[in-house]
């Protein structure tokens, strides 16, 4: 063995069971019962969840590469496996992840532990000729981990909130201290050819993120902040919800069939009604610290494309597309309020930089772009299984950009490509506005 290799093998190895650490640490508030709840067809039971990402690491890791490796369950690879037509197993509806009672959550850890002890072997005795595929399926594993590290907590926190007694994930998570938003300012870029895409020599990037290519963009403006809850509120005292000129056909039609009057989580008081909404003490929100008041100068989130596109339009801008995103963000240092701090909710845009840069660039909010999610010019999926991880779905969704609370640090970077439905909206997802110059 060379002693690159060796020094490889044992930082992945940390960084195998640091990740896999922070999934069980995410479960550890969880009763039982929490465990096997779904309640919508975009959200997944925990226990899914956990059992998941362990069958993706015996599928494209165990089962090809430790030889003698023998599999939890034979049963498994069928109740575990996502999406991945490829692999010839099948796979349980996703609709119906939350309607089995078995296996119980004791045999889904006892299963990570079978994994987990697998992949120690691995990375002992991996072969030299087999270690540059086996290193890269790691370095996706964990990657994709760490997504559904994010899922756990968004998923929980819809769960909980579907639940009249509106329970705490954690009743110890901090409260935002009362603020006032202060003044958005708007951050000139200029136009011409910029390129967009990963770094070949940056490190991991998800096949989706490349190949790095040439864009030509018009000179923008980007707000050097999210948008707050107390903005949002002004488009909804004005009519917002109710004015079909501000919304996309597709919008307005959402409008209508769900019944949206505000954001995802927000609750009006009982006695608050007509123009006392656009107070944000009229309204308080689901958290996962449970019921909380609505705070004015916290990003607003849990929106979808089509309320973001409607609250720009009524603003007088528009949404950045996700090159002018990736321009303006890759000189930006990557940190910010992530699931590392702890906090799990969107925080105040911190105060502005003597420099007068952007600001809730990474972290607290996912944030909407204007562009459809779309092949980049030259990419082609992977071959096999894997290459159905993220080409396949490229139809129907919007780009997504930053990372939000919910997102690992580690996990975030200028190039990377989140993607969304339109009109989905149990994610943090929150609003950056753009203009032209």
């Amino acid at each position: 063995m060379q002693p690159f290799a060796a020094d490889l093998r044992s930082r992945l190895a940390a960084d195998y069971r640091r990740v896999r650490a922070l999934s069980e640490h995410l479960c550890e508030p969880l009763a039982v019962e929490d465990y096997v709840l779904q309640t919508a067809v975009e959200t997944s039971p925990p226990r899914w969840h956990i059992a998941h990402v362990s069958w993706f690491f015996e599928t494209f890791l165990l089962r090809p590469f430790l030889p003698g490796y023998r599999v939890f369950h034979p049963r498994f690879e069928y109740l575990f496996n996502s999406y991945y037509e490829q692999t010839q197993t099948g796979f349980w509806p996703r609709a119906e992840r939350g309607l089995l009672s078995r296996p119980t959550v004791a045999e889904v850890y006892d299963y990570r532990r079978h994994v987990d002890a697998g992949m120690a072997r691995l990375l002992a005795q991996c072969a030299d000729a087999h270690w540059p595929v086996v290193a890269e399926r790691l370095a996706i594993g964990l990657n994709h981990e760490q997504q559904h590290q994010e899922l756990l907590v968004t998923d929980i926190k819809y769960n909980l909130a579907y639940n009249p007694l509106k329970p705490a994930y954690r009743e110890d998570l901090p409260q935002t201290p009362l603020a006032d938003p202060d003044a958005v300012a708007y951050l000139g870029f200029d136009g011409g050819v910029a390129e967009i895409g990963a770094d070949p020599a940056a490190g991991f990037a998800y096949d989706n993120e490349t190949p790095r290519h040439q864009v030509l963009l018009r000179p923008y403006r980007l707000a050097d902040r999210l948008v707050t809850n107390a903005e949002y509120l002004a488009f909804i005292a004005d009519g917002g919800y109710r004015n079909p000129a501000l919304w996309l056909a597709d919008g307005w039609d959402a409008v209508q069939r769900y019944g949206w009057r505000a954001p995802l989580y927000w609750e009006p008081l009982a006695a608050a009604a007509g123009t006392e909404l656009a107070r944000a003490d009229a309204w308080q929100q689901m958290t996962l610290g449970g019921l909380r008041a609505l705070h004015p100068a916290e990003p607003v989130c849990h929106v979808s494309y089509f309320e973001a596109d409607a609250f720009a339009r009524w603003a007088g801008r528009r949404l950045p597309t996700e090159a002018e995103w990736e321009v303006a963000a890759a000189a930006v240092p990557v940190v910010g309020n992530c699931v590392d701090q702890g906090v799990l909710h969107p925080l105040p845009a911190p105060a502005r930089p003597a420099d007068g840069g952007l600001r809730q660039l990474f972290g607290d909010c996912w944030e909407w772009t204007a562009s459809a999610y779309l092949a980049y010019p030259g990419y082609r999926p992977p071959a096999g299984a894997l290459g159905e991880y993220n080409g396949k779905f490229m139809c129907a969704q919007m780009v997504m950009r930053g990372g939000s609370c919910a997102t690992s640090q580690s996990h975030t970077r200028a190039s990377y490509r989140n993607f969304f439905y339109p009109h989905e909206r149990w994610q943090f997802k929150g609003i950056r506005l753009a203009e032209d110059q």
